[in-house]
């Protein structure tokens, strides 16, 4: 029987068409085109769909609908403060943990409810962790989630690589041969109009949290 749910998403009042047993996960993509939760299992073993519902860890995929009236759901879309990364995204990127970024809002949201009830995770609270990452990157996962426990992360605005030296070997103007004088140095007269290096695109892990999150 079709029925009407209302409840919030990312601080947002939604209300949504379904039955009392479709779950969350469903309506968070299917109905309201959320789509930073991932449908990996259904069976809730995978937790590449979990989110939080009024604080707490849940799987999506597991949770009907009929328990989220006037809940509050929490997505990896609605845990950065407009464009301010969440610390623990930002230890994300710092860490260059993301592979293929299937799994990682489902990593991110659980580490994100690991650091609301410590502070100070031990190595054994995140290896209890049981979010699975098919790339293996768990190593990564452990390293940012204590650099976020410590405050040890940067800003969106000064991403690991934006900082890397330009590479060696590459001359002012590519394609164009310089006149040389005496003892192979160039001849110096009118400065050469400088061609502007093309940008390389950015291989930094924030370009695979946002291709996971679409």
């Amino acid at each position: 029987m079709q029925r009407k749910f209302k409840f919030f998403v990312n601080g947002e009042r939604v209300e949504v068409d379904g039955d009392g047993d479709m779950p969350l996960l469903w309506a968070l993509r299917d109905k309201l085109g959320i789509t930073g939760p991932k449908y990996g299992c259904g069976s809730g073993i995978c937790r590449a769909c979990t989110c939080h519902l009024d604080g707490e860890e849940v799987q999506t995929c597991q949770v009907p609908l009929s328990e989220c009236r006037n809940k509050r759901v929490t997505t990896i879309e609605g845990l950065a403060d407009g464009d301010q990364l969440h610390p623990v995204q930002q230890a994300w990127i710092d860490a260059d943990v993301g592979q293929c970024g299937f799994c990682q809002p489902g990593q991110i949201m659980t580490a994100v409810a690991l650091l609301e009830r410590t502070s100070e995770p031990s190595d054994a609270d995140i290896a209890a962790i049981e979010n699975m990452c098919r790339c293996g990157t768990y190593v990564r996962i452990r390293e940012a989630i204590k650099a976020a426990a410590a405050g040890d992360v940067g800003t969106p605005d000064d991403p690991p690589d934006n900082d890397k030296p330009d590479k060696p070997g590459k001359p002012d103007n590519p394609g164009k041969s310089q006149d040389r004088g005496k003892g192979g140095k160039p001849d110096v007269g009118e400065p050469e109009e400088s061609v502007e290096e093309p940008s390389e695109p950015d291989d930094s892990v924030i370009g695979g949290i946002g291709s996971s999150v679409g």
